[in-house]
């Protein structure tokens, strides 16, 4: 049996809201009856492997609403079906989030498919591309060493580094970009030749590859005069986004697919895949108890890791009470529920978890969404909270984005996927917001 502060250390850790769930984890809950029977499986993945011709799919969502785990099982789906899969999340190691282009892209899908592949495929063709450039591009990576006189291995870490100067250091952000972007053509050349012989040296019971690049959803909307980068990777860039030669996968952000424009990603990119949130109310602000299940699911399988003898309702919690509320004010957003539940753990000495320590959480993180609305936007979140619908306007792309407002599905009697939306249930209690309901019509 654990003592008080080994069991209270191992349910913080336990509920870290930023570590996706590998493939298989006993502690994944399978939430697609309350997410609108969406099903990155068969959504994404059949098509895959249907197709006679490489695919390249969007995948998007809420930030923190589970695609990294998502994206995992997939991983694993594809593994078991002749698929060889490389997998990362890009702002890991590559990318800037709040500053991201196409080149960025470019150069973060080399490093990793060099990392993974090398061992596989000649690098011959992407090394030398190196090599006629690294004169240009040395002081980039910030080391004096000549390619030529280094290994393989060796030539690979130089490579890396600049993709992490790329990531970390603004000035040589732009520079290494004036230096690549004009050679990205043939940069995708000598990488599809790579590609192709990484193809015919697949291990034994692989017959197809693909690239799953993650947290491109991330990315922060930048203005470049009447374009964004949005525009400039997904658009402007979208034949060399499609031009690796594998089937590709990348996130991207919500509102891009709420945009104008999302006709043309259709047609770009084919229908596209939006993870909704769990469905724990319904457009009527009725309870919806199959969602809530399934939320409370989501923390019972953790708890169960560290403590299966103790009951979650009198155990965990002080209350069933008490565990509803908590459930109920994440939206059924997944980070959110990890979040509250953690935050709530770290504010008590001793189990259960208080009625208390749960409303401190939520005032906590309450005041963190007021000071996220601009206060122009009080107004849209009310109509919203009412209407449950939203208008093709980039002030309701920006609370999309950031989480204040939130996407639901649902299958109606004649088995129709029927899309509302909702404010985060944090904003129900600012006092703003509340102004804002007062002076609707």
């Amino acid at each position: 049996m654990l003592d008080s502060n080994e069991l209270l250390t191992n349910l913080y850790n336990a509920f870290n809201p930023f570590e996706p769930l590998p493939a298989g984890d006993p502690k994944y809950v399978d939430c697609q009856e309350v997410r609108g029977d969406t099903d990155i499986l068969q959504d994404l993945g059949n098509r895959m492997q249907l197709a006679n011709q490489n695919t390249c799919q969007l995948y998007s969502g809420h930030r923190g609403s589970g695609k990294s785990t998502e994206l995992l099982r997939l991983k694993n789906y594809l593994q078991n079906r002749q698929f060889y899969v490389v997998y990362f999340a890009a702002d890991e190691e590559d990318i800037q989030s709040q500053d991201t282009r196409y080149t960025d892209i470019l150069l973060a899908c080399t490093r990793r498919l060099l990392k993974d592949l090398h061992t596989l495929a000649n690098p011959d063709p992407i090394l030398n591309w190196l090599k006629k450039r690294w004169q240009d591009l040395k002081d980039l990576a910030q080391t004096e060493i000549e390619f030529e006189s280094m290994e393989v291995e060796a030539q690979l870490a130089q490579f890396a580094k600049l993709t992490a100067n790329l990531r970390n250091v603004p000035k040589l952000r732009r520079e290494i970009r004036q230096k690549i972007d004009p050679e990205s053509l043939t940069l995708i050349k000598v990488l599809n030749e790579f590609l192709a012989d990484a193809k015919n040296k697949l291990p034994a019971g692989y017959t197809k590859l693909a690239l799953i690049v993650d947290n491109l959803d991330r990315m922060v909307l930048v203005k470049e005069g009447d374009s964004t980068n949005y525009e400039e990777v997904f658009f402007h860039r979208s034949e060399q986004l499609k031009a690796l030669d594998c089937h590709l996968i990348y996130t991207a952000p919500i509102s891009l697919l709420y945009s104008k424009r999302a006709t043309d990603i259709r047609e770009l990119y084919g229908e596209c895949l939006i993870l909704p949130m769990i469905m724990v109310k319904t457009p009527d602000g009725e309870i919806y108890q199959p969602g809530l299940k399934k939320v409370k699911e989501v923390i019972s399988k953790r708890v169960r890791q560290i403590a299966p003898e103790l009951s979650l309702e009198t155990d965990i919690f002080d209350s069933p009470n008490t565990l509803e509320k908590l459930c109920l004010m994440s939206g059924g957003h997944v980070r959110n529920l990890l979040l509250l539940t953690q935050d709530a753990i770290g504010r008590i000495e001793e189990l259960p978890i208080t009625e208390n320590a749960v409303r401190r959480a939520i005032t906590q993180a309450r005041d963190t969404y007021r000071r996220t609305v601009e206060n122009n936007q009080w107004n849209l979140l009310a109509e919203v909270s009412r209407s449950k619908r939203i208008l093709n306007d980039d002030q309701y792309r920006s609370l999309m984005y950031n989480r204040c407002l939130l996407e639901y599905r649902y299958l109606d009697d004649d088995g129709e996927v029927q899309r509302w939306y909702d404010i985060h249930p944090f904003i129900q209690g600012i006092a703003e917001f509340k102004e804002a309901v007062a002076k609707l019509p």
